[in-house]
């Protein structure tokens, strides 16, 4: 196996092993901006779902557009114990988004190369 393969193993393994093993022990609890956002109210857990009770500027959220997609909150489909499989969608479909990006702009570089133009 060349040294260029073997890097790029490690490379996924590695990746996916930090997607799927670390995303499990992530935390659940809010982030600073939604931490600061909730103060002054409380979370209520109704037969329809969370409430807030209180004054706090995230009553004054709204859901935003992707909130219904596939990934949402870093699950499939909002489901728990999903994150670890989330993340491997999540790392999978950037590598692949990038690595299209990369070839793209290396194919037109080698063809502008290939034209004769000088930079």
């Amino acid at each position: 196996m060349s040294a260029r393969w073997r890097f790029w193993t490690v490379f996924a393994a590695a990746t996916l092993l930090i997607a799927g093993v670390v995303s499990y022990f992530a935390s659940s609890s809010p982030d600073g901006l939604d931490s600061a956002t909730l103060r002054g109210c409380e979370i209520v857990e109704t037969a329809d779902g969370e409430e807030l009770t209180g004054e706090c500027i995230a009553q004054h959220a709204d859901e935003h557009s992707l909130a219904a997609s596939p990934l949402a909150d870093y699950a499939i489909e909002g489901r728990d114990g999903t994150g670890g499989v989330a993340g491997i969608i999540g790392v999978l479909a950037t590598v692949v988004l990038a690595g299209s990006v990369f070839w793209l702009i290396a194919r037109s570089r080698k063809a502008g190369d290939s034209s004769g133009s000088r930079r």
